[in-house]
């Protein structure tokens, strides 16, 4: 499956954004979809997961819970990452990431467990 993520941007301390991760190829599967991020100088670390089907099931990272929202529309093939109350810390490049089937939530956390990346695409937050 090939990913395409856009909406990304520079945004002040306490505003929104809101990313968009487009899945095209064999989406016919059930995928879990994910969000990470990787700041400069810094590990690509996990933000967010969403299982594809079988009623969906969320994650987060605790630095985002209560502040970012992952959803997904299967008609459009995209998932989104509503992210609120930004701080300049959430300055990363985020990347999605998808796989086929669903996973435990211990291994969803891990971007080993993904072969298929998105082209990544900067927030930056002001202070």
């Amino acid at each position: 499956v090939q990913l395409q993520a856009s909406g990304g941007g520079l945004v002040q301390t306490g505003g929104s954004l809101r990313l968009s991760c487009t899945a095209s190829g064999r989406t016919g599967s059930s995928y879990t979809m994910a969000w990470f991020r990787q700041a400069p100088g810094k590990e690509r670390e996990f933000v967010a997961a969403i299982r594809w089907s079988g009623g969906g099931g969320t994650f987060y990272h605790d630095s985002v819970k209560a502040r970012f929202t992952i959803s997904r529309d299967n008609a459009k093939n995209t998932v989104y990452l509503q992210m609120n109350s930004l701080k300049p810390e959430d300055t990363a490049v985020y990347y999605c990431a998808a796989r086929p089937g669903s996973l435990i939530s211990g291994r969803l956390r891990n971007q080993y467990e993904y072969d298929s990346w998105g082209q990544g695409t900067q927030v930056t937050v002001s202070s």
